[in-house]
């Protein structure tokens, strides 16, 4: 990668590193590599960029960039940052790291926990219609379907808690467990 001037100098080695690897992580969730790395150099600049600008840092496509911006934007992880006397589109990535966290969280869920608990849904529905289906098989979908389930109303409840007290929460970890461990049934052993 070219190196880039940005509010507070050049790239160091570090931040390089990270939008390279932001972009090695951008195919385990489903997006390409240049628009992760267009996400985590915005991320990192201290001001906003234009397309002009990212393309020339990265290296890429004018298109491809305007394209992977356009991505950016729907998924509302970046915006359109307007600079006084200046008719270009410049642009910014969220900047607070909870909020930005959660929107790719969201996008995830969207795209691989909702179609999944469709489609499971559907096939212990015509496993349970099949007379000639083993018990052990839909018994193990009723399973993975209540733990769905469970997941997807524990993320409904953490994105109702206030994000004041959401890190705090997180920051809990296990001690969370500790700490309802009176409240929580026990199984008996049989």
């Amino acid at each position: 990668m070219t190196e880039i001037t940005v509010l507070t100098g050049k790239l160091t080695s570090g931040v390089e590193r990270f939008v390279l690897h932001w972009g090695d992580l951008g195919g385990s969730w489903g997006v390409s590599r240049s628009v992760a790395q267009i996400h985590a150099l915005l991320f990192v600049s201290a001001r906003p960029m234009t397309a002009e600008e990212i393309a020339d840092a990265l290296n890429l496509a004018r298109s491809n960039v305007s394209n992977s911006i356009r991505d950016l934007v729907a998924w509302g992880l970046v915006k359109r940052a307007p600079v006084f006397g200046d008719r270009r589109d410049w642009f910014e990535a969220e900047g607070d790291v909870l909020e930005m966290v959660s929107k790719i969280v969201a996008l995830r869920k969207a795209r691989e926990l909702d179609p999944a608990s469709a489609v499971l849904a559907q096939c212990l529905a015509e496993v349970k219609a099949d007379p000639a289906a083993s018990p052990a098989a839909a018994a193990r979908m009723e399973g993975l379907q209540e733990l769905l389930t469970t997941l997807n109303n524990w993320y409904e409840q953490m994105n109702r808690v206030p994000r004041a007290q959401l890190l705090p929460l997180l920051r809990l970890g296990s001690k969370a467990v500790e700490l309802l461990a009176p409240f929580i049934k026990k199984k008996e052993k049989p």
